[in-house]
């Protein structure tokens, strides 16, 4: 594949060596126009908006994922292959599994469990265990302490369904999963199999158990903790 590639319309070096990827493209826009020096858009196929500037002098990217699974296995996996990415940040909403987590608190994954066939790709003689890169996981929780924050790091469930008419996610609950969101697990196999480094830093949106759920408008432009964290940790 050449680059430009079908879906990212910018060159090699573009793109600074890490990215931080929410699932919503008006979410990177926020972050580049609130956090950013001097964003320039570098993507814009199709909605997916990335943008690259500067934090605190040091040079980071943000671009969306979209949802699910084989959106951001597309969008990862050109990032690391094609443009020279080393680090992928995922900064997205989660829904609570566990009831020790409230609304807006953060989740840091150090996994991800799945029910999607992503993994069948690699033809591996067993079960894979997406796992977070130890090194931005180790950053994230040093800064998250540093900053005060109300955090968890553990498992969370990347799910195919987001109607899951068996509406069985919050079985996972008896396995000390925290939280579900949809994309993680894809994003872990495609930096393992890349060499390269990913983390997904969630925050909570909606809880399983309960009616409490931030809005749209919300979950667009408040989840600012998590922003910071992983603009910190870039």
């Amino acid at each position: 594949m050449s680059v430009p590639t079908p879906h990212i319309n910018a060159k090699v070096g573009d793109f600074a060596k890490t990215v931080l990827m929410p699932g919503d493209p008006l979410r990177a826009k926020f972050i580049a126009e609130n956090f950013l020096t001097d964003a320039v858009l570098v993507n814009n196929v199709r909605g997916i908006q990335g943008y690259t500037g500067t934090y605190n002098g040091k040079r980071v990217s943000v671009m969306a994922s979209g949802m699910g699974m084989p959106s951001i296995g597309i969008y990862s996996y050109e990032l690391f292959n094609f443009f020279d990415v080393d680090n992928i940040i995922r900064i997205g909403s989660a829904g609570a599994i566990s009831t020790e987590l409230q609304l807006r608190d953060i989740v840091i994954a150090m996994s991800a469990s799945y029910n999607s066939s992503y993994a069948n790709q690699f033809d591996l003689p067993g079960t894979y265990a997406p796992t977070a890169s130890y090194f931005l996981l180790k950053k994230a929780v040093d800064t998250a302490e540093k900053m005060g924050l109300s955090y968890k790091v553990g498992n969370i469930l990347s799910n195919d369904l987001f109607y899951d008419d068996a509406m069985r996610t919050l079985d996972w609950q008896k396995m000390g999963v925290l939280a579900v969101e949809m994309e993680s697990a894809a994003l872990y196999m495609n930096a393992a199999r890349a060499k390269k480094n990913a983390l997904c830093i969630c925050t909570i949106s909606d809880c399983l158990f309960s009616d409490d759920a931030c809005t749209a408008e919300e979950r667009q432009t408040s989840f600012t903790q998590m922003m910071q964290l992983a603009l910190e940790i870039a």
